[in-house]
């Protein structure tokens, strides 16, 4: 018993001990038609085998390159600022028309098949379909829209193809 905890306390000792391994061997194993392998298990038969060593080299010249580090002369942070700061939004997606109705506004309207001041052409078109007739005047486009009872819609664009807000029914 004494015996068994000796040699398990020398065996972990060796296995913690041992340097970490950077190089290790390898077969290179040539095939008759031309093939390269390489294995650390030796190679079929038939084949040619070269004992080849390989090497792991630390990437640069040898020593770690800090990440991040933090300004010396950077003032400290205060707990509380003078006056709050509004919010950034980053990364918000412009229709084209100055964003103003909100997505939520917009997607409500086409499922009711409304048009709303603001909405981009391409949204009166998921709402409403292919206009029946366009026209143009004066750098402006109007779609106009006829239903089975005979009734008319016109949707006027600005320059920038939004809905503008004289838009007549």
């Amino acid at each position: 018993m004494y015996g068994l905890l000796i040699r398990a306390s020398a065996t972990a000792l060796l296995l913690c001990s041992s340097p970490p391994l950077v190089a290790s061997s390898v077969y290179r194993c040539a095939a008759s038609g031309g093939h390269i392998s390489f294995t650390h298990h030796g190679c079929p038969a038939g084949q040619q085998q070269q004992l080849q060593s390989t090497f792991n080299a630390t990437p640069g010249n040898g020593s770690p390159t800090p990440m991040a580090s933090e300004p010396r002369d950077r003032a400290p942070r205060t707990a509380r600022q003078d006056k709050p700061q509004e919010p950034t939004i980053v990364g918000q997606q412009d229709d084209g028309c100055g964003n103003q109705i909100t997505g939520r506004e917009r997607r409500e309207a086409m499922i009711k098949k409304e048009v709303r001041s603001g909405m981009p052409r391409a949204d009166v078109e998921s709402a409403l379909g292919k206009p029946d007739r366009i026209s143009r005047r004066n750098g402006r486009t109007s779609y106009h829209y006829r239903d089975n009872a005979g009734n008319t819609r016109q949707i006027d664009f600005d320059e920038h193809n939004c809905v503008s807000a004289k838009s007549r029914k």
